[in-house]
């Protein structure tokens, strides 16, 4: 199957069963953004709830904040955002189509109309907007366009508030804006995404090692969400190619069905933001070191991972073509820590009360067991349409298991259990169902 057909099937299938739908679909749509329906929305909030349990949670070093997404319009001078945060940006003279100068071949033919290409100019991508009823200059801020300021702003909050030892981390997820030239490939490149990162500080001396543990955890974490890791690639970022704060950076790249692009970043970002912000600000954010009486500003080592990237990467990941039955059929593989459903049960037929009845009753009991072991799984119930059809949508939805209550079921509290990779099915007592399930 081609990529590129894949992508059209994989863009229909989010559609289709309510993952993703264009912004503002029913006036025409507003380029580069997107809106998560209610599959979308679990996927997205079990990939963040992951992500946050085992990079928050699992640890004794991390300290949660959630910034706001305006800032005094100073830290973004002080960042470097307000004069350098900009793409090369070329019009076209006649149909007045911009392009990003980078992604070009030629500089002079616009590759929409044909007409000449203006000269290349610098355009800052963040969304500038007036806080409060003035609009003069005093008055100007932005949408943020990346996450990892409001951590650096606030390091001085959290060690006044709870006095961390050195190495310890921030943790935000968060929204963040960036006016695009030109956003394209569904999710990869948008104007409004959501980011889950870290600025993870330590001593000066000490960024090797803690580089080194969070490229493998990032690992970890592609291993734990399901994607096939011979479809993630590392990539070592050149001097000339860095973000001029970066003095290390890896990109993981993942093979998209248009072409190997980056997922996910590592900088080692030494004590750039610290350095500027305490410069911009005034505001000493040194950190003192008890044992040695020391004071300096601690250097930083940042995990950034995309959410919408993510969802991506996964959709197109798990989206397959098989035959059962000898019928043609498409899935996605899933994997059940991050699946909108996990579980699906079903009366056979939903005309009969018996097997409607037991069919709740179980699908209760599934619920309550789902609380009692404090786990995430995600329980369905489903009776719309024959059962062929609800199989067949769970398959495009991603949920690992079907339970089906038939009229067996009323004799012996036995169940149907499929298996959505193989098609399989297997006879199963209720009272084990949970502990198959959802151990």
């Amino acid at each position: 199957m081609a990529q590129e057909n894949n992508m059209e099937k994989v863009i229909s299938l989010a559609k289709r069963r309510g993952f993703i739908y264009q912004g503002s679909e029913i006036y025409g749509g507003l380029a580069g953004t997107w809106d998560y329906g209610p599959l979308g929305v679990a996927l997205k909030n079990n990939l963040k709830t992951l992500w946050w349990q085992m990079f928050v949670e699992e640890r004794e070093d991390m300290y949660g904040v959630d910034a706001a997404i305006l800032m005094n319009q100073n830290v973004w001078k002080a960042s470097g955002h307000v004069g350098g945060f900009s793409d090369p940006l070329v019009e076209c003279s006649k149909c007045h189509h911009r392009f990003r100068a980078d992604h070009l071949t030629d500089l002079k033919k616009c590759p929409d109309c044909g007409g000449a290409l203006g000269d290349v100019r610098q355009f800052n991508m963040m969304f500038k907007t007036h806080v409060g009823a003035a609009e003069d200059e005093g008055a100007v801020s932005y949408l943020r366009p990346e996450t990892a300021q409001g951590m650096f702003v606030n390091f001085k909050n959290i060690i006044d508030s709870f006095h961390p030892t050195l190495p310890f981390g921030l943790a935000q997820i968060g929204k963040a804006f960036r006016n695009e030239i030109a956003p394209r490939d569904f999710l990869f490149r948008a104007r409004e995404f959501e980011q889950m990162e870290i600025e993870y500080f330590v001593r000066p001396n000490d960024w090797e090692r803690f580089f080194e543990e969070f490229r493998q955890l990032m690992w970890q974490w592609v291993e734990r969400i399901g994607l096939r890791r011979d479809r993630v690639y590392e990539l070592e970022v050149s001097a000339e190619d860095r973000a001029h704060y970066s003095k290390r950076t890896i990109d993981f790249e993942f093979e998209y069905p248009f072409g190997r692009k980056e997922l996910y970043g590592l900088a080692y970002r030494t004590d750039y933001d610290l350095g500027a912000h305490q410069k911009g600000s005034g505001a000493s954010l040194e950190y003192f070191d008890e044992a040695t009486k020391e004071k300096f500003v601690p250097h930083v080592i940042e995990p950034s991972l995309g959410v919408d990237r993510t969802v991506l990467a996964i959709l197109t990941d798990a989206y397959t073509e098989d035959e059962l039955g000898g019928e043609p059929r498409s899935f996605l593989k899933l994997s059940p820590a991050i699946a909108p459903v996990t579980v699906a049960v079903f009366p056979l037929l939903k005309n009969k009360p018996p097997l409607v009845e037991k069919a709740r009753e179980v699908y209760a009991l599934l619920r309550e067991a789902k609380k009692t072991a404090g786990g995430r799984a995600r329980i369905a119930f489903d009776d719309n349409g024959n059962i062929g059809k609800r199989y067949r949508r769970q398959d495009e939805i991603g949920t690992p298991w079907c339970v089906t209550i038939d009229f067996q079921t009323l004799e012996d509290e036995t169940v149907t259990l499929r298996d959505r990779d193989s098609g399989n099915q297997e006879r199963l007592k209720i009272s084990e169902l949970s502990g198959r399930l959802l151990g």
